[in-house]
């Protein structure tokens, strides 16, 4: 997920470097919502497996 959040944003620099606003504002945008999801993802990834391994 990670990946596609930097695909996104590579996209969006290379739109607003040919003068194509609108495709790089919602480039960012969207690499933005996917970085997120992708930290929240990663949280809840070492969350869970910390409880984990205290279980043991």
């Amino acid at each position: 997920m990670l990946r596609w959040s930097v695909i996104f944003l590579v996209v969006a620099l290379i739109a607003a470097l040919f003068g194509f606003t609108g495709i790089a504002a919602s480039a960012a945008s969207i690499a933005k919502i996917l970085f997120f999801v992708f930290l929240v993802l990663f949280a809840l990834a070492l969350i869970g497996g910390t409880l984990l391994v205290k279980k043991k």
